[in-house]
């Protein structure tokens, strides 16, 4: 009894399958069963059944060993009516090697029923060679014309343009470094008008006698900037580089200046004192005090520069045209 059942259901299961691939119809045709070695043909593929848009025909790589694929086709699809449908697809097959191939089924899948086409047979023809034409070897690599910057690495011609304007912004950004802020300028902004060496050392001098810096006991930082003033001035004034002179060097340096000969003895004056404060911490009166002061103020009213009168003879001339 199990038995019977058991090829029952075989024979159902059969039954069902052979029915199932019933709905199915597929074939493969080529072009031509022979084909030159090394040339092309078709292979034309038909499948006509139930056909769902999940189905297709399984891309593979070969047909064979010696059968290449080249390319596939778009699918074409006709509506034959009663739920069937008709799918047209062309393979291009191509061969190097000469003799008979029993191509393999094309497949169609689709939605788990695989069908399978006939297997045609192609016959691969090879190409006559004349022994009489000589066969060449391949030809050597060819010498190409190389520019100026096939010699530069691939870098140099991928960034050209951005290294090129990055030394130039160094180029500039060095240059106006150089030209205008190292002397602390900023260019393309007019500079402050200059204060002439007279009016900034009066200026100065009124600021320090303000700050009564001897009333706090302060002498030694009231003499260093009273002459560091008298220094700056003869620097701007006279291209005398004070600053960097003892007292003795100023002397001989105002002595040998005709405009700072006669004046000479005013800063003498100052200078003095000013050593005594400031190395022998020897505190000065009240008078000394003063009386340096009003030596570097003469010094400076002294040293002045004479004011050349502006002679403007663009002035037009006033014409009386009334006629009495």
């Amino acid at each position: 009894m199990k038995l019977r059942q058991l090829i029952s259901i075989v024979l159902l299961s059969l039954g069902l399958m052979t029915f199932a691939a019933s709905e199915f119809s597929a074939k493969s045709e080529l072009d031509s069963v022979y084909l030159l070695m090394g040339k092309q043909t078709r292979l034309h593929v038909n499948v006509v059944g139930p056909l769902s848009e999940t189905g297709g025909i399984v891309a593979i790589d070969s047909m064979w060993k010696d059968v290449e694929i080249i390319s596939m086709g778009e699918p074409k699809i006709n509506d034959l009516g009663n739920n069937r449908k008709e799918l047209r697809q062309d393979i291009i097959i191509q061969s190097f090697d000469s003799g008979m191939y029993t191509l393999p089924p094309v497949i169609y899948l689709q939605e788990g029923e695989t069908i399978f086409t006939n297997r045609p047979v192609l016959k691969v023809i090879p190409v006559a060679v004349d022994s009489m034409v000589t066969v060449h070897d391949y030809a050597d690599v060819a010498d190409v014309n190389r520019h100026f910057f096939d010699y530069f690495p691939d870098w140099v011609t991928d960034y050209g343009a951005w290294i090129l304007l990055t030394l130039a912004v160094i180029a500039i950004s060095l240059f106006i470094y150089l030209k205008w802020l190292r002397k602390g300028q900023i260019p393309l902004i007019p500079a402050k008008k200059p204060v002439p060496p007279y009016q900034l050392a009066i200026q100065r001098l009124e600021e320090l006698r303000n700050e009564h810096l001897c009333e706090r006991g302060e002498e030694k930082e009231y003499y260093t900037r009273l002459t560091d003033i008298l220094r700056s001035y003869l620097d701007k004034r006279f291209g005398i580089n004070a600053m960097e002179m003892t007292s003795t060097q100023i002397k001989n340096a105002l002595r040998s200046n005709e405009a700072t000969r006669l004046p000479e003895r005013y800063m003498t004056r100052i200078l003095e004192i000013a050593d005594f404060v400031k190395f022998a911490k020897v505190r000065p009166l009240p008078d000394d005090n003063e009386q340096a002061f009003r030596s570097a103020m003469q010094f400076v009213e002294d040293t002045k520069p004479e004011e050349t009168p502006d002679t403007d003879d663009s002035k037009p001339i006033e014409v009386n045209n009334k006629i009495d």
